[in-house]
């Protein structure tokens, strides 16, 4: 169960990110750098719950 704990922890963290950078499309006056930031840290969370979940998976068989 530790593991569904943490993929629900970096899901809500996904989500939290996604709307902090809409947040900052939206408004003109956002600096390049920090959607630039926002994307990278998104992207490595996803990534991170990918692997967690293909190693749920491959513990599974």
């Amino acid at each position: 169960m530790a593991i569904q704990a943490h993929l629900a922890e970096l899901e809500r963290k996904h989500r939290i990110l996604e709307g902090e950078l809409h947040d900052a499309l939206r408004h003109l006056s956002t600096d390049d750098l920090r959607i630039a930031e926002l994307k990278r840290r998104k992207l490595m969370l996803k990534d991170e719950i990918e692997r967690l979940k293909l190693s749920a998976v491959e513990t599974l068989h």
